[in-house]
């Protein structure tokens, strides 16, 4: 069992940057892959980056590759996003998933077992 919390959203302008964090506790966590999605007003849920259980690996959606960045502190059990050149297009709530036996690179969320609560990016133009 995982149980995910995310943190780090808020209010940015356009080409500004976040950084979110998700904290995953459970002493197996290390050994997930952990993805990052999001949800727009409206819209499905959306593959935004994921990483291996290693770091080794990472994964990105089209649309914010160049400009985030996915990373893993398994010291930390913690796992970030960092967002720049932010767009309007980017806001909605974030969600943080963990999953044992996803690949890194399989963008579908059905694949995830364990979700975080979500957090607020609103991108003002």
């Amino acid at each position: 069992q995982v149980q995910l919390v995310e943190s780090g959203g808020g209010l940015v302008q356009a080409g500004g940057s976040l950084k979110l964090s998700c904290a995953a506790s459970g002493r197996t966590a290390r050994s997930y892959t952990m993805g990052w999605f999001r949800q727009a007003p409206g819209k499905e849920r959306e593959f935004v980056a994921a990483i291996s259980w290693g770091a080794g690996s990472t994964h990105y959606a089209d649309s914010v590759k160049g400009r985030f960045t996915i990373s893993r502190d398994n010291a930390k059990n913690t796992v970030y996003l960092q967002m720049n050149s932010l767009k309007a297009e980017d806001t909605g709530v974030y969600y943080c998933a963990a999953d044992y036996y996803v690949i890194y690179d399989r963008t579908d969320s059905a694949l995830y077992d364990y979700w975080g609560q979500g957090t607020q990016v609103t991108v003002s133009s």
